[in-house]
């Protein structure tokens, strides 16, 4: 089984500038995290260096997530073609996100939380090759309407139903984020990815490989049946 890694932490300068906010501020919304609006407090610090508190960077950046949807609720996006393809810099600007970053933040760190691209480039060499995806404006639009965080609307789009996922497969086979959020019991996959990021999940927080030559699902984590079902016991027990 792969080791367990230590959690990435980040200081409130770090977390600053990813944000596009202040040092300052990141330390306001600790210091008044018992009176803030956007359902949980900010994260406690982990650790410190110095004087300076240390965050673990997964769940300051979830807090956010969640907190997104009521700071850019007056975002106004351009006007584009709804066909328009845009990366995840340009995404994440349209988007109304201070940090160029946010999208690819959300892919990586949140399965299920953000659309899938709607096109992917493979760019780069043979020695140095990498991947560009690109979401349609259409796709932006649609999950700003329905973003989580913002309440359902009428008329929204519930969330695609779970596969059946069977115990007795093989026990190495690499299964996705939707196979696992069935395997372990959950509703969706974005309540799965949610509970994984706020380190509810420890069994998965390292994955065992990488979907490959699966078109829009490159690069997605993925983890064996086996370590799936080791964390649906654990949760079996609590």
């Amino acid at each position: 089984m792969t080791s367990r890694r230590e959690p990435r932490l980040a200081d409130a300068a770090e977390i600053a500038a990813e944000q596009g906010l202040t040092s300052a501020r990141i330390s306001q919304f600790y210091t008044e995290r018992t009176e803030n609006t956007v359902g949980k407090a900010f994260p406690e610090p982990v650790d410190k260096r110095g004087r300076a508190r240390l965050w673990d960077h997964a769940e300051v950046t979830e807090w956010f997530a969640h907190r997104a949807p009521a700071r850019l609720a007056e975002h106004a996006p351009p006007s584009l073609d709804p066909e328009t393809l845009l990366n995840a810099a340009d995404a994440s600007r349209y988007l109304g996100y201070k940090n160029p970053s946010q999208v690819t933040t959300f892919v990586r760190d949140h399965p299920g939380y953000f659309p899938e691209p709607d096109a992917v480039e493979e760019k780069g060499t043979a020695e140095n090759p990498y991947r560009r995806q690109l979401w349609k404006v259409q796709t932006l639009q649609e999950w700003m309407a329905t973003r989580p965080g913002r309440g359902r609307r009428a008329g929204t789009k519930k969330a695609p139903p779970l596969p059946e996922v069977s115990v007795d497969g093989d026990p190495d086979e690499l299964l996705g984020a939707s196979q696992a959020a069935a395997l372990l019991g959950y509703k969706s996959v974005g309540s799965f990815s949610s509970s994984l990021s706020q380190g509810n999940l420890p069994l998965l927080k390292d994955t065992d490989g990488v979907a490959e030559n699966a078109g829009r699902q490159n690069g997605r984590r993925r983890w064996t049946r086996r370590r799936i079902l080791e964390q649906a016991a654990q949760r079996s027990k609590r």
